[in-house]
């Protein structure tokens, strides 16, 4: 291993995430890439800090560069969270793609990726969904009646996206070696607080549970001083915003225009233009289109799709943004299989698809940048500066 690439939110960035970085350098890595969501997360919302402060505590933390995981992969499923993810490392020159798991047998998860695209799979699976069963735990009853053990490995959140990396690198051929590493001192999905080595360890969604003073146990030292100003600054996302937003741009869609957005099928758009016109509240609006065959990510997921007009279907990744990086590292772009660079007006310019890309990209980081505490200006997208340091 040369050249880490690690795929991520840090949303926000704290002690997990640094050990995870220096842990790549400890196992060989001469230089570590992050490929960093930006403007949208998986959950459905927009990140808690935005891209510059994320981008910051990443460097402070070891990270050599950190290129854009463009808004609409980055609110996409897992699979197509992974897949764009490795398309960009791969292009990018990256060597090996090192990701936390619940369990970190590297073999295993890859094994389980392979299984993943056998066609014997996919009748268990319609035979499953055909009952009602959601698409995840359909597809981990199906792996687990292939191979024993499968299916345990499909029900944990960071395992699951460990396996579709693995996938992904098989399906793209990408020049990725997978590095499964243990996920460190918490749980996943804001379970309760551990340690590693003395040193405290929270999830991302726990701290996204406190407040930003709360966070400074859990987070190095130089991320809790960005975060302090940037709260200080009104950088914070506001939920209220975000929802008052979301429920305005819904409102003002016809619901013609739900069925071009992605992840919509089976009469969805008609559900959701129904929840639109009576929902008070996004918690009510996801009460109202929840099902059994639907879990609360997907319509999270879905409902941001709407808000932001993304389409069903996306190029793969057509360009790397640079978001930051040590000055050290900026010549690696020259090995980039993609149009690389700091500008994503140069990189808009680079083709059809980098133009789709980057106005989507743009609308959810103006979207963003309307959901802080102290309401920021359009065009960021295309005006915040790299990071070099």
């Amino acid at each position: 291993m040369e050249f880490a690439g690690i795929i991520t939110e840090y949303d926000p960035f704290h002690n997990g995430h640094a050990a995870q970085i220096a842990a790549a350098k400890s196992a060989g890595a001469g230089c570590v890439a992050v490929c960093m969501s930006s403007g949208a997360v998986q959950r459905g919302g927009v990140p808690v800090l935005p891209e510059s402060v994320r981008v910051c505590a990443a460097l402070d933390a070891g990270a050599d560069l950190v290129i854009t995981l463009p808004a609409p992969y980055a609110c996409a499923t897992a699979e197509q969270f992974a897949s764009a993810g490795v398309r960009l490392l791969d292009a990018l020159g990256c060597d090996t793609l090192v990701f936390g798991a619940e369990d970190p047998d590297t073999a295993q998860l890859s094994q389980v990726a392979e299984l993943l695209a056998r066609p014997e799979l996919d009748a268990l699976l319609r035979e499953r969904l055909s009952t009602g069963m959601t698409y995840a735990a359909a597809r981990a009853e199906a792996a687990d009646a292939l191979l024993p053990g499968a299916g345990t490995l499909l029900r944990t959140p960071n395992n699951i996206l460990g396996i579709e990396y693995c996938k992904a690198i098989l399906a793209q051929g990408a020049a990725l070696t997978p590095l499964a590493l243990p996920r460190l001192g918490a749980a996943h999905g804001g379970g309760r607080p551990g340690e590693h080595n003395g040193i405290p360890m929270a999830s991302a969604s726990y701290l996204r549970s406190l407040t930003v003073e709360d966070w400074e146990p859990y987070v190095p030292p130089r991320a809790a001083a960005l975060y302090t100003r940037a709260a200080a600054a009104g950088l914070l996302a506001d939920g209220s915003k975000f929802e008052v937003a979301v429920l305005a741009l819904l409102r003002a869609k016809p619901e013609a225009d739900f069925a071009a957005v992605r992840g919509v099928s089976e009469g969805l758009e008609h559900r959701l233009a129904a929840a639109v016109r009576e929902a008070t509240s996004l918690d009510d609006l996801y009460t109202r289109l929840k099902t059994k065959r639907y879990p609360h990510a997907r319509l999270r997921r879905l409902v941001l799709d709407a808000a932001l007009g993304i389409p069903a279907e996306l190029p793969a990744p057509p360009y790397i943004q640079v978001l930051g990086a040590r000055k050290t590292a900026l010549s690696r772009l020259k090995q980039a299989a993609l149009p690389a660079g700091t500008s994503l007006a140069d990189l808009a310019r680079s083709g059809a698809e980098a133009a789709k890309i980057s106005e989507l990209h743009s609308k959810a980081v103006d979207f963003s940048a309307l959901c802080r505490v102290k309401t920021q200006p359009m065009g960021l997208a295309f005006t915040t500066k790299p990071v070099v340091i």
